[in-house]
């Protein structure tokens, strides 16, 4: 009979205890870890280059953006549409040639057999033995031979052996889509947005360096990924969804300026994600390793 003890191994039977006990140890099974802080961006950071923005601005969406790095992506996307652009037009061009190329041999055959048809001066076997005689085919089997060479220069790649066909391009589309949303977006659509800064005359670090960076301007909330917070449209602050709903959308005025808000002023901002599809909703990495078997 067994003893009754934590670290009792006399038993027959590899308990559940025991199994996860030693893939703790032994470091086998599937590890689940709840994602700290360090893997979510931050909210005042920009959605390409992860980096705290120096010229904040915002998407229609609430999706924060460095000024540099998505008018940077704009400009790529445009050059990108330009050469896309360039290659369709060149292959219509070159579609629109062949079209008139093979009409105007149909019509040459057609006039040449009318001719032959007509003027009885020579037999078609004679005319055949004529053409079959001026062309005598190649008996070379080099790839190289007869100014081949040219036509295939790189003979190893399958896009240039005979039976490969061209691959069609299709026409590029104008519309530059958000890498984040995949929502249309244009340079005029980005709205400014300033942060308040902290007032601490004691802290005497960068603004970069401190963890509580940004304040709502209204009731000096310290901002976090843990609070939400909206940007108004007009001024461009950024505020807390506290204040908004307490303050703001009882009068739907601005309470810096005294200006009249309307729904569409106040944008949600966007807080932290992860590189996971459903952002904020799941924050748990899973590490599948092989399992310990008894």
């Amino acid at each position: 009979m067994t003893r009754h003890a934590r670290n009792c191994t006399a038993g027959a039977v590899y308990t559940y205890h025991e199994k996860k006990k030693d893939a703790q140890t032994s470091g086998y099974g599937t590890n689940s870890q709840r994602l700290g802080k360090d893997s979510v961006k931050n909210f005042d950071c920009c959605s390409l280059s992860l980096q705290p923005c120096r010229n904040p601005v915002i998407t229609k969406d609430g999706i924060l953006f460095d000024k540099e790095s998505i008018l940077q992506y704009i400009i790529s996307k445009k050059n990108e549409y330009s050469r896309k652009l360039k290659e369709y037009e060149k292959q219509r061009k070159e579609e629109e040639a062949e079209e008139k190329e093979t009409v105007a041999s149909e019509h040459k055959k057609l006039l040449n057999k009318f001719i032959k048809t007509e003027t009885k001066i020579v037999s078609n076997s004679v005319l055949e033995g004529a053409s079959s005689s001026k062309s005598v085919p190649s008996t070379s089997i080099s790839n190289m031979a007869c100014g081949r060479d040219k036509q295939l220069p790189s003979f190893w790649l399958p896009s240039q052996v005979p039976t490969a066909k061209a691959s069609k391009v299709t026409k590029p589309d104008s519309k530059i889509y958000c890498p984040v949303s995949g929502k249309s977006l244009k340079s005029k659509d980005l709205i400014d947005v300033k942060f308040t800064p902290v007032q601490d005359p004691d802290d005497k670090r960068s603004l970069i360096a401190k963890e509580s960076r940004y304040m709502c301007p209204i009731t000096h909330d310290i901002l976090s990924n843990s609070i939400p917070c909206a940007v108004l449209r007009p001024t461009g602050d950024v505020v807390t969804m506290e204040c908004v709903e307490k303050f703001i959308k009882k009068d739907m005025i601005h309470p810096l300026t005294n200006e009249k808000l309307i729904e569409k002023d106040i944008i949600p901002l966007q807080r932290g994600g992860t590189g996971y599809s459903t952002t904020n909703d799941n924050l748990e990495g899973k590490e599948s390793r092989p399992a310990l078997q008894a």
